[in-house]
């Protein structure tokens, strides 16, 4: 009896999650449409769906968020690719290598951001060694990497953290075909570069592109790279969620819901995108 009932108990944590995650969801969607009784607000309304996509600072905000995803995504997943490649060609797909990959992934983001700032800032450790070199007269000399309009800073921390996911995340299938398909194409006459080009990289094209969509949308909505190491303006959509949603008036709640909402879309197309992707793989590897 105990066996049988065993799945259903450790099911409970998750369905407990879920009821409270759906519950959270719902009642953002409700208040980014101003349904908030407690203060006063009843009437749903589209209002600040339409102020969020027509006020400029917010427009510049959602441009921001979506070039720093777009730009640390894409880096990541061509970088992370590239070294997947090379790791896969000589052999080393387990073992200390993998072991020194899953080092990035394991440390937190508010770490990854002290590192950056110690390391990149002004007053930083290269700026002093660079000083000390004689390379540049003085610390104040030294690139502003941190804190800039470019969002440099904080696409550097990103791929820190999701150049080792890439890799973690495609090296097992990589490895499979390039030791099948690979080898086969080796032997009626391509090179490494052939082989990879036009057989290994095709059929992992999937999986690349999934895991580009995972650390787009985990980097649209993360706050604390774009709170800690971000330009003052414009502000990251999720910093700016917030402080909206911290202002001492209360009737502006739905602003940041509605921005929170704007998110959400984003990240159920990235989801419907990840699921087709998903299908097309499967039905690839079923083949």
């Amino acid at each position: 009896m105990k066996k049988k009932m065993t799945p259903y108990i450790l099911l409970v944590p998750q369905l407990i999650l879920g009821v409270v995650f759906i519950i959270g969801l719902g009642t953002g969607i409700i208040q980014s449409l101003g349904v908030i009784p407690a203060f006063g607000l009843t009437e749903p309304t589209l209002k600040y769906y339409k102020e969020v996509l027509t006020r400029p600072d917010l427009l510049q905000s959602l441009k921001y968020s979506l070039y720093i995803a777009f730009m640390s995504a894409f880096l990541a997943t061509v970088t992370g690719t590239f070294l997947c490649a090379v790791l896969v060609s000589a052999g080393k797909v387990r073992g200390i290598i993998m072991r020194i990959v899953q080092i990035p992934i394991i440390v937190p983001h508010v770490v990854v951001a002290l590192f950056i700032v110690n390391i990149l800032s002004q007053n930083g450790i290269l700026a002093r060694i660079l000083a000390n070199a004689g390379l540049i007269t003085d610390q104040q000399q030294f690139p502003m990497l941190i804190y800039d309009r470019y969002g440099l800073g904080v696409i550097l921390a990103y791929l820190w953290k999701e150049i080792p996911f890439i890799i973690y995340f495609v090296i097992a299938l990589m490895a499979n075909i390039n030791g099948s398909l690979g080898e086969a194409a080796t032997n009626l006459g391509a090179n490494k570069l052939q082989t990879f080009m036009k057989v290994t990289l095709p059929l992992c094209m999937n999986t690349v592109l999934s895991g580009f969509l995972i650390i787009f949308v985990f980097a649209l909505g993360a706050y604390e790279l774009p709170f800690i190491l971000g330009a003052t303006t414009p502000k990251a959509l999720p910093v700016l969620a917030y402080l909206e949603y911290t202002k001492p008036d209360l009737r502006a709640r739905p602003y940041a819901m509605a921005i929170n909402g704007i998110l959400i879309v984003i990240a159920l197309i990235a989801a419907v995108l990840y699921y087709i992707l998903l299908r097309r793989s499967t039905k690839k590897l079923a083949g």
